[in-house]
């Protein structure tokens, strides 16, 4: 069986009690000041993906499996789960915000964040709705969707965060007087922080109204997008985007949801099928050697190693 839509715990979501104003300032977070990434062991196979709950767990478990077979990371890309895109009833519009978890993550970023990228694995900020009626494909102007896409890319400069990860779920399309989505806010919004953020990542969690409004007044903006993935954990379902192979993770992992046996067999079609990319999701503190090996025997032809 699989995950119709992921269990994922919601606090993020839900938390309103601290609202995280953004910044602009420099601070001794500042991308200008993140390590540069020392050479990680090279290994052959797909980009292995980790999302990581921060409202239980820490990112640094990202860094903790190597594979048996030459030291190489397992896991290639950490997604910081999650920010949220609350309704501003001033702009009557989406806004920024962190929960107390992903703010402390993000201000403590020499310590939970430039480790993982020193080793060579990507830190990106996933962003999603809190049902609050904004959402990526709701934004009443093009100027507001711009504002919103200059909040991210000002997040991941801040921060020194290698992109922004789009998830349309929870937003709750109508809530305070809201709009029902519309086919050109996530044009804009993609247009706007490609402009902002070039050799960044941009990745889509293929769910929600968003991830189906993708092209608008003769602009597609699929091909500014560098990764896509499948939002049903233990299932194979291609994300309905037209992006290379190399770009997309049809292959959907609940790290001890799914058992070992499915992500052994989803890892095996990856391989066999020619896709580039495998998505995991709740990485936490346990030791999840066994978990973990059973799909990088398949990806990487090597059982994996935990570091506590």
């Amino acid at each position: 069986m699989f995950t119709p839509v992921r269990r994922r715990v919601r606090t993020a979501a839900l938390a309103l009690s601290a609202i995280a104003v953004l910044a602009l300032g420099a601070t001794a977070t500042s991308g200008a000041a993140a390590a540069h990434a020392a050479p990680a062991a090279a290994k052959q196979g797909p980009t292995s993906v980790a999302y990581v709950e921060v409202n239980n767990n820490s990112m640094l478990n990202v860094g903790k499996y190597t594979l048996s077979n030459g030291g190489a990371n397992v896991f290639d890309i950490a997604v910081i789960f999650a920010a949220n895109i609350n309704y501003d009833a001033g702009t009557k519009a989406g806004t920024l915000y962190f929960n107390p978890n992903v703010q402390r993550v993000l201000d403590n970023a020499a310590t939970q964040i430039r480790p993982l990228q020193q080793k060579g694995i990507k830190v990106v900020l996933s962003v999603l709705g809190n049902h609050q009626g904004s959402g990526f494909a709701n934004f009443p102007s093009q100027q507001t969707a711009s504002t919103f896409a200059k909040q991210l890319s000002d997040t991941v400069t801040k921060y020194g965060l290698d992109g922004i990860d789009f998830d349309d779920e929870y937003a709750d399309y109508g809530n305070n007087g809201t709009a029902q989505p519309n086919a050109s806010s996530f044009v804009y919004l993609v247009s706007a922080l490609r402009a902002n953020m070039p050799g960044k990542i941009i990745s889509l969690y293929n769910i929600g109204p968003a991830a189906s409004r993708l092209s608008y007044g003769g602009v597609d903006v699929t091909s500014k997008f560098d990764y896509a993935w499948n939002p049903y954990y233990g299932s194979w379902q291609v994300p309905g985007i037209a992006l290379p192979k190399s770009k997309l993770s049809p292959a959907a992992v609940q790290i001890g949801g799914t058992s070992q046996s499915t992500a052994a067999s989803l890892a095996a079609r990856t391989v066999s099928e020619g896709y580039g990319v495998f998505l995991t999701y709740n990485l936490d503190g346990t030791d999840r050697t066994a978990d973990v090996s059973a799909f990088t025997k398949n990806l990487y032809g090597s059982a994996a190693h935990y570091t506590p």
